[in-house]
């Protein structure tokens, strides 16, 4: 199920539950998931990123991301069923337990 297309009740209650365990939140826009992370400096940013993109790797789930100095926007989609599925739910839990670590 992890690689399927999540039915509209599916995704508003995963969404609903990723959201009440972030404090800044996701919001779906373009049928994408998407956030914008706000870090102290580059540095740190870009740390996230490292972490995030080895985990995405390892899961073989890669997300659309984009850099700018301290922020990182990430719009996350199941290419593969042109839809969200609970890949994107997972990397994003996994994103906001890193950020979280990065402060």
């Amino acid at each position: 199920m992890a690689n399927q297309k999540l039915s509209e009740q599916e995704l508003q209650a995963a969404f609903n539950k990723l959201n009440a365990e972030t404090e800044h939140k996701w919001v779906i826009e373009a049928g994408k998931l998407s956030k914008t992370f706000t870090f102290k400096d580059f540095r740190q940013a870009f740390g996230f990123m490292t972490q995030c993109a080895l985990y995405a790797e390892k899961k073989d789930h890669h997300p659309e991301w984009f850099n700018v100095y301290n922020k990182v926007s990430v719009q996350l989609m199941t290419h593969d069923v042109s839809g969200l599925s609970l890949k994107d739910f997972d990397l994003a839990k996994h994103m906001d337990a890193v950020a979280a670590n990065c402060q």
